[in-house]
């Protein structure tokens, strides 16, 4: 059973969703305002939890897990942070699993660390060389607090706008508010500068030597599709790609059973690890 629980890494707290039984799993959330690992990944590790040892923490600056004194985050704090928060955990080997900024960041680990990252999974993800900042990446970190701002927010990350209920826009609101002050530090304006602080150079990018499945929806227009794999494609070196139609940004939501099917296959390899 997932239950989410306080964890002192290097010094500083970390909050996380944690449980399940078989090897590990790391779930990395991506970057938008009010995004935890807990709301990103609660549902997904559930279905995976009778097989898997689930991890998803909140990373540096989201949700309860606060910066480091002096830092304002970036790649490098959050590769650092995932790997330490593992080593801390007692994992010699573990998979990753990244959404959007995380999944740069999963990519980014697994170079760090080749011995200890088995598997990757990056969906939606940021880090290709070139990629750049799409407009509505761009708008999505400058999501304002407020319902009007939450709605805009889901309505970027959705193909399917029913998917943007009162409830959903109410609960992401709440998120935004919570966690304003630490993310308002995270992605100001000129915010091209930290979608290039995510990206991934080809040199890091040869480096990783685990498998990496990219995941993506056809219709994502936060991370296009184009931009945002046919430069991993070209550069990682053992690398598959699974394109989901009908599907923005949020592939867990939106096409859940989808990705929990894709993502039980590939990680299923690593159940005797």
């Amino acid at each position: 059973m997932t239950v989410t629980r306080t964890v002192t890494v290097a010094g500083s707290p970390v909050h996380l969703l944690e449980g399940g039984e078989g090897p590990a799993v790391l779930f990395l959330h991506g970057s938008g305002p009010g995004t935890t690992g807990a709301g990103a990944w609660t549902s997904t590790a559930r279905t995976l939890e009778s097989s898997f040892h689930v991890v998803a923490p909140d990373q540096a600056g989201f949700g309860r897990t606060p910066l480091p004194a002096g830092s304002r985050g970036g790649l490098d704090l959050w590769t650092r942070s995932a790997g330490d928060l593992m080593d801390a955990l007692g994992f010699e080997s573990y998979a990753v699993v990244g959404h959007s900024m995380g999944g740069a960041v999963a990519m980014a680990l697994a170079a760090a660390r080749p011995e200890q990252v088995t598997r990757v999974v990056a969906a939606a993800t940021m880090g290709a060389p070139g990629a750049g900042l799409s407009p509505d990446l761009d708008a999505l970190w400058a999501a304002s607090s407020d319902r009007a701002g939450a709605r805009d927010m889901l309505g970027r990350l959705f193909l399917d706008q029913s998917l943007v209920t009162e409830a959903a826009v109410q609960a992401r609101a709440l998120a935004i508010q919570e966690g304003a002050a630490a993310f308002e530090s995270l992605f100001p304006p000129p915010r091209a500068r930290w979608a290039e602080d995510l990206t991934l150079p080809p040199a890091t990018l040869a480096q990783v030597r685990a498998p990496v499945l990219l995941v993506h929806g056809a219709q994502d227009r936060v991370t296009p599709m184009p931009a945002a794999t046919g430069p991993l494609v070209e550069h990682l070196p053992d690398v598959r790609l699974h394109v989901v139609g009908e599907c923005g940004h949020a592939l867990m939501v939106e096409q859940p059973e989808v990705f929990r099917g894709v993502l039980s296959d590939f990680l299923g390899g690593d159940r005797e690890t």
